[in-house]
């Protein structure tokens, strides 16, 4: 592993942020702390943590001995200062002397004695670093190091490996009791220069933040070595299908598959990511992937991200697509059941009240293909892919210098439902639209813009949909929540199947569609051109039927159900002179939403469609008002609110009614008006 320590840059960070007032010692600490956390080999998303000792006043001047450790929820890659909370020093080691200390009494230890009380709770690890006499603390999860510590004779391979520079942690899991014997260790032959903790990971330390990271490195650096040299190959490669199905082809498939169904027709659902490499394919390719998948997760705050470890499926055929959900259901049915013994069993084993967690895998390994990780975000999946891409390095290469053997069940159920770990997730709370897809169409204008604004306000990921590209992808920027903007002509069914593909290969599927683009042009009836009229049924009428055709195919895969929207609009009941060309269509894609509503019901899929009418926007811009408002003898205000409230309607307006739609879980066929009160267009 390269040793990326240049003293050029550390002296460059001293002195940028002495000019914010850190110390020498915390810069350094920052800089060393990113070096580590920058490397996906050796933490990733939260993973690990570093410390530093060091001198700080409090608010009243008074100076302390003080330990800046990582705080939680900060991730080493980009942390800054603030990152590493300060806490005094002398009070943690008093506490040592303690035979017990549960884990909400260490909390509150660290808190009470934190210089700044409004900083994060320092790492559940603090106290192993403080009872550690160095300055300088570093701990990492490194897979070359887990494929030695993953082992059923870890001890005498890492003192094989490592000789007496090292000092051996039998496994325990995280809290008082691991920092107390971490010390202990290292107080039996105080020349070690780290820890190898078993099942868990390294520590290095040193009096500076160089020789701390260096050691890291260099630790890190043998036990890649050792791997290269001593490792055979682990696998047996497994016949697979002639020819294989895509991933787009059953990502919708998987991804309702993994939805927790809640009963009447209620699913959190989740964002499912694709990823493939050589090594991925390598691995999923095994013979032995199954058994691989059931020892376990490399290290236990891998449970956290993808439980007691991956799912397995069949290599999916091209040729048998047909019957492939099933065999994703069955094996997700599987699973389930695995992880809810699991739960039970180890449950059982004290008096404390648990409630399980969604027993859905997090990870899906698929031969041939390559692996999909699940979450409730995009950023959630994300991470469970990262970190199936180093549990799969982690395994395949402690397979290839022994067994792989990593931490029992019994204690990844005790991290996995560790009371801290569980306030971590209790704290964030879903959105009515957390872990769904929505899609809209004309995304780039007024009402699109807004409506994309508003599902992504209440959690979804927008797709944004334009022709004009660039613009689809700055609503997207702007709405953010990891949405995505896309070019597509509703009118080329091609190009809206290509939308509809990209969106699966984003997110794996989706769930609430939009089908808002259109435009609107004056004509008389009696003498307007038929190439105008068939102008506006393929923007109006063809390209909504070409969207819900393939909204309506995907979400048939997933199989849990979901929600068809279209903009309809006043002129579809209530005709304007020289309107003629826009609402022809309209009343016909008014009519299509009821169609759709009525031959998908039995698949849960809910229609329903927005009548609107004057509201500001690419369709009626200022030049149309003014002409609009001349034609009636009116100011272009009293026009805009020339309607029963006597008020104008916004996007935003029509936004929240879609919105409402998507969350009105027993209606569909429904038209909802949006215009301020016109009786002429009353639906009823």
């Amino acid at each position: 592993m390269d040793n990326l320590w240049r003293d050029e840059d550390a002296e460059h960070v001293v002195e940028a942020y002495a000019l914010k007032g850190v110390n020498r010692d915390l810069a350094l600490r920052t800089y060393t702390t990113r070096l580590l956390g920058g490397e996906p080999r050796l933490v990733l998303h939260g993973g690990g943590n570093t410390s530093v000792k060091t001198q700080m006043q409090d608010l009243l001047g008074d100076t302390y001995e003080v330990l800046c450790v990582k705080g939680s929820g900060w991730d080493m890659g980009t942390i800054e200062p603030a990152g590493l909370p300060a806490v005094k020093i002398a009070p943690l080691l008093k506490s040592r002397k303690f035979e017990k200390l549960s884990d909400e009494d260490m909390v509150t230890l660290l808190r009470a004695n934190l210089i700044d009380i409004s900083a994060p709770n320092p790492s559940v690890e603090a106290l192993l670093h403080a009872f550690l006499p160095h300055k300088f603390v570093d701990h990492t999860h490194s897979t070359a190091i887990l494929a030695i510590a993953d082992q059923a004779e870890s001890r005498a391979m890492s003192e094989k490996l490592f000789g007496k520079k090292m000092g051996f942690v039998p496994y325990i899991m995280p809290g008082f009791a691991l920092a107390k014997a971490a010390a202990e260790v290292f107080e039996q032959d105080p020349s070690v220069e780290g820890l190898i903790l078993d099942k868990h990971g390294i520590f290095t330390f040193g009096e500076t933040a160089k020789q701390a990271y260096d050691r890291m490195i260099h630790y890190v650096t043998l036990a890649e070595d050792h791997v290269r040299r001593n490792g055979r190959p682990p696998f047996t490669p497994a016949a697979l299908p002639k020819t294989l199905a895509t991933p787009a082809e059953i990502a919708p498939m998987l991804r309702g598959a993994v939805a927790f169904d809640r009963g009447e027709g209620r699913y959190d659902r989740m964002v499912s990511v694709f990823r493939t490499s050589p090594a991925i394919l390598d691995f999923v390719n095994a013979a032995e992937v199954e058994d691989m998948a059931a020892r376990g997760v490399s290290t236990p705050d891998l449970s956290i991200r993808i439980k007691t470890g991956p799912m397995v499926l069949p290599a999916p055929a091209a040729d048998d697509l047909a019957s492939y959900r099933a065999v994703i259901d069955a094996r997700v049915a599987a699973f389930v059941n695995d992880y809810t013994r699991y739960f039970q069993e180890n449950d059982a084993r004290d008096d404390l009240k648990r409630i399980m967690l969604d027993p859905m895998p997090r990870l899906t390994l698929v031969p041939g293909l390559g692996m999909f990780g699940h979450g409730r975000t995009l950023k959630d999946a994300d991470i469970a892919a990262d970190v199936g891409e180093m549990w799969i390095e982690a395994a395949r290469d402690a397979e290839s210098v022994g067994r792989f053997q990593p931490v029992s069940r019994p204690d990844l159920f005790d991290l996995e439902y560790w009371s801290l770990e569980q306030a971590k997730l209790a704290g964030a709370r879903p959105k009515p639209f957390t872990g769904q897809v929505a899609l809209v169409t004309g995304g780039a204008g007024a009402i699109g813009a807004a409506v994309a604004k508003a599902f992504a306000a209440e959690g979804a990921h927008v797709v944004v949909l334009d022709l004009d590209g660039e613009r689809a992808a700055a609503v997207a920027k702007t709405v953010g929540n990891q949405s995505i903007g896309l070019a597509c002509d509703v009118t080329d069914p091609m190009s809206v199947r290509a939308a509809f593909e990209k969106t699966v290969e984003t997110y794996g599927g989706v769930d609430i569609v939009v089908s808002n683009a259109g435009a609107a042009w004056e004509s008389p009836i009696a003498t307007m051109d038929d190439a105008l009229l068939r102008k506006s049924f393929e923007l109006n009428f063809f390209a909504h039927q070409s969207v819900a055709q393939n909204a309506v195919r995907i979400m048939k895969e997933q199989k849990t159900g979901g929600v068809l929207l279209f903009n309809a609009s006043k002129q579809a009941v209530n005709p304007g002179a020289k309107f003629g060309a826009y609402g022809l269509p309209k009343a016909a894609t008014l009519f299509l939403s009821r169609q759709y509503a009525l031959e998908h019901g039995a698949d849960h899929i809910r229609v329903n469609a927005v009548n609107a009418d004057r509201i500001r926007s690419g369709l009626l811009n200022d030049a149309m008002i003014e002409n609009r408002a001349a034609a009636r003898g009116l100011s272009v205000k009293d026009y805009m609110g020339g309607n029963l409230l006597g008020l104008e309607v916004t996007a935003d307006d029509v936004a929240r009614a879609f919105v409402h739609q998507a969350l009105a879980e027993r209606t569909t066929a429904d038209v909802t008006t949006v215009d301020g009160g016109n009786i002429a267009a009353a639906m009823r």
